[in-house]
């Protein structure tokens, strides 16, 4: 059995937000997830750790610069990955999700433009960030 048959065996019932574990505005939004997401349905994983490149590399999408979901055995990417997570939190964002009907090619401009231009406006850290003990199981990897 491969590693990313093994990922997504493991995973194949979880909704996985991979993510850049040194960028500020991703921490912020993996915060944004949590105080959100009263089911605790997702779980975290940063892109950089072992089991996280080894299914990026299976999927092709190591050069890719965006927040990954893995949600039961699907992956989404760019603004259909925020649009899918925005779909599951509670309160009003998840009336977010109506913008899927907005065109692809534009939601994702928008995305890669945010993607792009992250680390100057929101800046980096040198290290990923530390989850506390009670949020330690909802993070992977």
């Amino acid at each position: 059995m491969t590693e990313i048959e093994t990922f997504t065996n493991k995973y194949k019932n979880h909704n996985i937000v991979l993510f850049d574990g040194v960028c500020n505005f991703c921490e912020a939004s993996v915060n944004f997830i949590i105080k959100l997401d009263g089911q605790k349905q997702f779980h975290f994983m940063v892109q950089s750790c072992e089991e996280a490149q080894s299914f990026l590399v299976e999927h092709q999408l190591q050069e890719l610069d965006s927040i990954i979901l893995f949600s039961n055995g699907k992956v989404y990417i760019h603004s259909d990955a925020a649009l899918q997570i925005a779909k599951k939190l509670d309160g009003y964002y998840k009336y977010l999700y109506v913008f899927r009907f907005l065109p692809k090619v534009f939601r994702d401009w928008v995305y890669k433009l945010v993607a792009k231009y992250r680390y100057r406006i929101f800046g980096k850290k040198e290290s990923c960030m530390m989850p506390s003990d009670e949020l330690k199981e909802r993070f992977l990897g």
